[in-house]
């Protein structure tokens, strides 16, 4: 018996046709899951489902938006309807909206409210109303996996992005909360953990820690020096915590923050 095998376990990726959603629907489908991809990108959505199945993968893209519940219920009747069973929910849609940020030189007292609710809107919401939709049929399974993606943001103190710390900071507190009301309701039939990634470089943050020729920003200098490895991460690098997450390996784990930040959160800098 394989306990890291995902084969032929339905698993639903929100975000799916982000970056890092990108890395996830291609390593759970090269490990033998049906994957699908919801996201609002249909022209993505569509492109790398049609990749996918190229190479013989079982893949679906569903459209819809993470925040409109209604959305989701209508994905979650066409995956049910297709496949019979979800076993799995990686929670991926979120990131850092450029209203969100709060730009080099301003008021910090004139901070755009607005744009750091929307972010942590995105955020927390985006990533609780798919639990909220998809765990019941998760819990079915027996042996359902639920992976939310927090962020060293949560950890450490990172200036300028606060509506996405808050966000991310909430989805901590979620995961474990949520864990122990699963657990008194359902045992040991679902679970739900979170990765937490480092600097990776998406199409959020790209702009904020590189320049046009390629080069690091000041911002992202400061990132690199504070990172024990000295180097943003690759998308392929949180893989093996997600298998490990989604499969029978990690059956006793519920509620826990999994760091993949090349060292960056135990860093005193000293």
């Amino acid at each position: 018996m394989d306990l890291f095998s995902i084969k032929n376990k339905v698993i639903i990726v929100t975000g799916g046709t982000g970056v890092l959603g990108g890395s996830f629907v291609i390593a759970l489908a090269e490990q033998g899951a049906t994957v699908v991809l919801i996201g609002q990108n249909e022209a993505i959505g569509n492109e790398r489902v049609a990749a996918l199945k190229k190479q013989g993968k079982e893949a679906l893209f569903v459209a819809a938006n993470v925040l409109q519940e209604a959305d989701l219920i209508n994905a979650k009747n066409t995956i049910i309807e297709k496949y019979g069973k979800i076993d799995g929910l990686v929670n991926g849609a979120g990131g850092n909206l450029p209203d969100g940020i709060l730009p080099p030189g301003e008021d910090v007292f004139k901070m755009n409210i607005e744009g750091m609710k929307k972010t942590m809107d995105l955020n927390l919401w985006g990533t609780i109303l798919p639990v909220q939709v998809f765990g019941p049929e998760i819990a079915k399974t027996g042996s359902g996996s639920i992976v939310n993606i927090s962020s060293v943001n949560a950890k450490r103190t990172v200036t300028r992005g606060l509506g996405y710390s808050m966000g991310k900071a909430a989805i901590d507190l979620y995961t474990k909360w949520f864990a122990v009301e699963m657990a008194n309701r359902y045992g040991d039939k679902v679970r739900i953990n979170s990765i937490m990634p480092g600097f990776f470089l998406t199409k959020q943050n790209k702009n904020l820690l590189t320049n046009e020729d390629g080069s690091l920003t000041e911002r992202g200098n400061l990132i690199i020096k504070n990172t024990p490895f000295k180097r943003f991460g690759n998308p392929d690098e949180l893989v093996g915590a997600l298998v490990w997450l989604l499969s029978d390996a990690s059956k006793f784990v519920t509620g826990m923050d999994i760091g993949v930040d090349g060292g960056f959160t135990i860093n005193s800098g000293v």
